[in-house]
């Protein structure tokens, strides 16, 4: 017999995220309506990552072999999984496929659409998904300060990437598609055009349009589709009304994206309902049962004792003045608490791949934790200079002390770093908080892709760690469970965890496509 459950096709897949959403979606008569079909990403430490994944899926929760913790526990490799449960490898590879949509060479049409009909067979109601890259729009790096380049957004070909995945909606006419993607998009232009009017008229009609871009569409596929919002506190009649601000349904971090819903017309139930508020949790209760873990010393030796010598080389006479000089007196007794804890410091290591330890994560404790884990993997820390070691400490000293982050020109002189930005910033330009606390007692700050980089926008709140969050507090803030694991090295490891749709806010548009389709 084959499989009832409502496929879902989830193209740019990244790790998984909003895929992770509907495929644990749980409904009320204990099924899980949702099966991903097939996931299409390029990246090759991604796709890894989402091989993992599938083949976690093809058993059901309390089936899952030991084999597949030992992998995430570093026991065995991935190959060495996969050949102990060759059925269900097979399955996983049949339902990922590593490829670039748009290379003529590496993902023709016709290859996609033959994957896609096998994926689909027979069914009737599916689900495309997927977040097409958009880095053109965002609104991180140059475009911050500059605006975007109209010129350079046309000629970026992963701007248009979003024609492919129209291109499948032509093709196949999916009763229900989730399309989601950065903020900025509402802002950007082409042409003299406002690019995300220019998706939404697509959208709307998607055979017209695919032919409108110089492309065919499969015969016969002419439906048109209604699009709806999910965020109950926008209006009906701008373009924001689609964005999901996700710190209000529960989300511990403030990350507004993009998510057009759209439902064919034939298919079409009114109201679709908005998501549904909820408290966001803070940064504290999400991870502060992760094992507490220091920084490495950057571009010298690195100890323990050589570690918390730059640490609390902020506490000493040199540092407590430059800091006392800009009238911080409640820091200099922080930093002068801190010299008290050099024992409990001592004993911290710089995690591992994995950490044994025991989750105690009171928020959807269901959803993050795993008995069977035993413990925490992706946690291990990155190594910084040690200007950036008095740079953290000074900064988390300072959240505790004032419930914010310092901005550069509360910096003493000493700690700003020297480059052109800082100067931007003591004028007023938005880099003003380069080096940013995730404060214990709110909800994150946006988690990106950027955390790949240096860290300094997101050092964890406990000064006597002194770091940057871990890929797997990232993880955390992201809602992805503790037994999802980030296939390649740390640095890729960061950059899927902030491209992903967080878990949790996809669990619950699962929840709306499925009282829509069923």
């Amino acid at each position: 017999m084959g499989d009832a459950r409502i496929p879902v096709i989830d193209l740019f897949a990244g790790p998984g995220g909003l895929g992770e959403g509907f495929a644990a979606y749980v409904a009320d008569d204990g099924s899980r309506p949702f099966r991903i079909a097939l996931s299409i990403e390029k990246d090759g430490f991604a796709y890894q990552t989402l091989l993992v994944r599938s083949f976690y899926r093809q058993f059901a929760p309390g089936d899952v072999p030991e084999d597949y913790f030992r992998r995430l526990r570093g026991e065995i490799s991935s190959e060495q999984l996969f050949s102990a449960h060759p059925e269900a490898a097979a399955a996983a590879r049949g339902q990922t496929w590593r490829a670039a949509l748009g290379d003529p060479v590496e993902a023709p049409v016709g290859e996609v659409r033959r994957r896609v009909r096998r994926a689909l067979a027979s069914a009737g109601a599916w689900v495309l998904i997927g977040g097409p890259p958009c880095q053109a729009y965002s609104l991180a790096g140059r475009s911050r300060n500059k605006g975007i380049d109209d010129y350079a957004l046309e000629r970026d070909p992963k701007s248009r990437l979003y024609v492919e995945y129209l291109q499948l909606i032509a093709d196949f006419a999916p009763p229900v598609f989730i399309m989601e993607n950065v903020r900025g998009l509402l802002s950007a232009s082409a042409a003299g055009q406002n690019v995300f009017e220019q998706i939404r008229n697509d959208l709307l009609h998607p055979a017209a349009a695919i032919a409108a871009h110089g492309r065919r569409a499969r015969p016969g596929r002419k439906y048109r589709y209604q699009l709806r919002a999910l965020d109950p506190q926008e209006l009906y009649d701008t373009p924001t009304n689609f964005v999901v601000r996700c710190e209000r349904f529960g989300i511990p971090q403030a990350r507004h994206r993009v998510i057009i819903v759209g439902v064919r017309e034939d298919q079409a139930r009114w109201p679709l309902l908005p998501l549904t508020p909820a408290r966001a949790p803070t940064v504290e209760e999400i991870i502060r049962d992760l094992p507490k873990i220091r920084s490495g010393l950057s571009q010298e030796p690195d100890g323990p004792d050589q570690w918390i010598d730059a640490v609390l080389e902020m506490a000493g006479e040199e540092g407590i003045s430059a800091i006392s000089a800009c009238g911080h007196d409640a820091i200099c007794r922080g930093l002068a608490q801190l010299t008290s804890m050099r024992g409990a410091m001592a004993r911290l290591d710089r995690g591992r791949d994995f950490v044994p330890g025991e989750p105690c994560v009171q928020y959807e404790r269901e959803w993050f934790v795993d008995p069977r884990l035993q413990g925490f993997c992706n946690h291990s820390s990155r190594a910084h200079i040690r200007k950036d070691l008095h740079r953290y400490v000074f900064a988390a000293v300072f959240a505790e002390v004032y419930r914010r982050s310092a901005e550069l020109d509360e910096f003493p002189r000493r700690l700003r770093p020297r480059h052109r930005n800082v100067l931007l910033a003591l004028q007023g330009s938005n880099f003003a908080d380069r080096f940013r606390v995730q404060h214990r007692h709110r909800h994150a700050t946006t988690i990106t892709s950027h955390i790949s980089k240096d860290g300094h926008y997101y050092i964890h709140y406990d000064p006597m760690q002194c770091r940057s969050l871990t890929v797997r507090e990232a993880a955390r803030l992201q809602t992805f469970p503790d037994n999802y694991f980030f296939e390649g090295p740390r640095t890729s490891q960061y950059v899927q965890v902030g491209n992903a749709v967080p878990p949790l806010l996809a669990r619950q548009i699962a929840l709306r496509v499925y009282e829509n389709l069923a």
